[in-house]
């Protein structure tokens, strides 16, 4: 049966870590026309939207709404009248003090089709990631979640003080800071112990996550002193002792880092993947991006002659990629290739090659032209043939080395790299606040596409407090060319050559 009307999906989009999506949730989001979200979503979920999506911020703070709730249910309710599908983003779960009934209310009003996507509450997941189970066989199997956000001192409260004061294990205060003191007092007014432990834990499950530990009687005074305030909650119960033996999130190698990839959208997932795994925060701004040639005419032509040539060398799994694609474009396979010695410059470059079944013949030790050149030079003779397929803003120091030892080189473009698509105002604004950490770059081609999309007038105070970090010196050359002090050099040139350096400098 088929609708003139959309759709509507209330999403929890979990408690900050984008990771902690559903699986549903994030198929809605993916094939929504229109993304309405909150304060407390992750941006980076954002970037599953489908090209052409519309995004809507509608978040709420304590201070101000950028939409009252009553604008947020009219805004849902008129996107889906117009036939679009809605993919409506809340932090944490719609239905625990989202305001997810009340949306829904009002979409049923209106006969709006609709869908409840459950997500994970930030009344479990945040204290689980501070190390803080809300329930444990040895200490409580009872938990409460409240609201924080009512006044304790009203004359007719909705919170039952004298039976969840003792007579719940755990208690749980969602966004209650703002009246911390006051709900300290009603507890131990109505009978819990002073010295019952208290984690207040702000931005849970983010690089940002901050706890603070104390009990009944002085959490209020250790949160004034401290500057504690919102988003936080509150937990109140005997498993904050567990915290000192489990907290796991904090102990992760890059916890609190945030960390700007730069690489293409196609290539930053191994890094970012890699990062979130060490407890850190990807943020993808991918200054370049990868295309095939203006012209494939010179490459077409090196394949129909490829049993010409001695060598064929790989400088990058790109190279590898678009070579091999445009060969079974032009309906040849590897059975072409026999006789043909190659080469590949890095571990996983060699590993693309033999992914398809080919031994590589030569893999450098180094990865820098000069080195390479000097690995080969008793192996490609005088007069020998060469291939090199690769990107066409590549430096010209390996085909002219080789072409020193005699060999005739013929370079031709496999693939381009061009600007890439990042957000730079987005990125600029992270900068201003001093939001970001570090920053890699793994080509020179990322550094000068990040200082074009940025054009700082001062590079070094632009960047602020965060470290730069480069792939191996002659990406770390062009940082320093363009202003840019570089912090940390990999040794060896790779993504986990990277990695490792960045986790020797942070251990340091």
């Amino acid at each position: 049966m088929t609708t003139s009307k959309g759709i509507v999906y209330l999403i929890g989009a979990g408690p900050g870590d984008p990771g902690l999506i559903t699986v549903k949730g994030l198929e809605c989001i993916k094939r929504a026309d229109v993304i309405v979200y909150d304060r407390l979503a992750s941006p980076r979920l954002l970037d599953q939207r489908r090209p052409g999506a519309e995004c809507i911020f509608v978040g709420k703070q304590p201070d101000r709404h950028t939409l009252t709730q009553d604008e947020i249910n009219n805004l849902l309710v008129q996107k889906a009248g117009e036939g679009l599908t809605v993919a409506r983003l809340k932090g944490g779960d719609p239905f625990v003090f989202g305001r997810g009934g009340e949306e829904a209310e009002e979409l049923a009003r209106h006969d709006i089709p609709f869908e409840i996507i459950p997500g994970i509450t930030s009344a479990v997941a945040v204290p689980a990631y501070a190390g803080i189970p809300v329930t444990h066989r040895d200490y409580t199997s009872s938990v409460a979640i409240i609201t924080g956000n009512e006044d304790p001192t009203k004359e007719n409260s909705s919170i039952d003080w004298s039976k969840i004061s003792t007579g719940i294990g755990t208690l749980v205060f969602l966004m209650g800071m703002g009246n911390l003191p006051a709900i300290t007092r009603k507890l131990m007014e109505h009978g819990r112990a002073p010295d019952t432990p208290v984690a207040l834990i702000r931005w849970g499950t983010r690089p940002e996550q901050q706890t603070l530990v104390g009990n009944l009687g002085n959490i209020s005074h250790l949160a004034e002193e401290k500057g504690f305030k919102n988003p936080a909650i509150i937990v109140v119960g005997e498993v904050v002792k567990l915290r000192d033996k489990l907290r796991w999130y904090e102990n992760k190698p890059l916890f609190g880092k945030r960390i700007i990839v730069t690489r293409s959208r196609e290539q930053a997932s191994a890094l970012s993947q890699a990062i979130e795994r060490l407890g850190g925060e990807p943020v993808e701004f991918p200054t370049i991006s990868i295309t095939e040639p203006d012209d494939y005419a010179p490459l077409d032509r090196a394949i129909a002659n490829i049993s010409s040539y001695n060598w064929l060398i790989f400088t990058s799994v790109n190279g590898v990629i678009f070579f091999f694609n445009r060969l079974r474009t032009l309906n040849h396979d590897i059975r072409d290739l026999a006789g043909v010695r190659i080469c590949a410059i890095g571990p996983q470059t060699a590993k693309a090659l033999r992914s398809m079944a080919l031994r590589v013949d030569y893999v450098p030790a180094e990865y820098q032209a000069e080195e390479i050149v000097q690995g080969l030079q008793d192996k490609i003779a005088p007069g020998a043939r060469v291939l090199l397929p690769r990107a066409d803003i590549a430096r010209k120091v390996l085909p002219e080395s080789l072409a020193g030892l005699g060999a005739t080189v013929d370079e031709v473009t496999a693939y381009r790299t061009v600007a890439g698509s990042g957000n730079a105002p987005l990125i600029r604004q992270m900068f201003e606040r001093n939001e970001i950490d570090l920053i890699t770059f793994t080509s020179s081609s990322t550094v000068r596409n990040f200082m074009a999309m940025l054009n700082p007038t001062d590079p070094a105070a632009l960047i602020g407090r965060a470290r730069v970090a480069c792939i191996g010196p002659v990406t770390a050359q062009t940082a320093i060319e363009m202003g840019l002090p570089v912090d940390i050099q990999a040794k060896e040139y790779t993504i986990d050559g990277l990695l490792q350096a960045i986790l020797g400098y942070y251990s340091r």
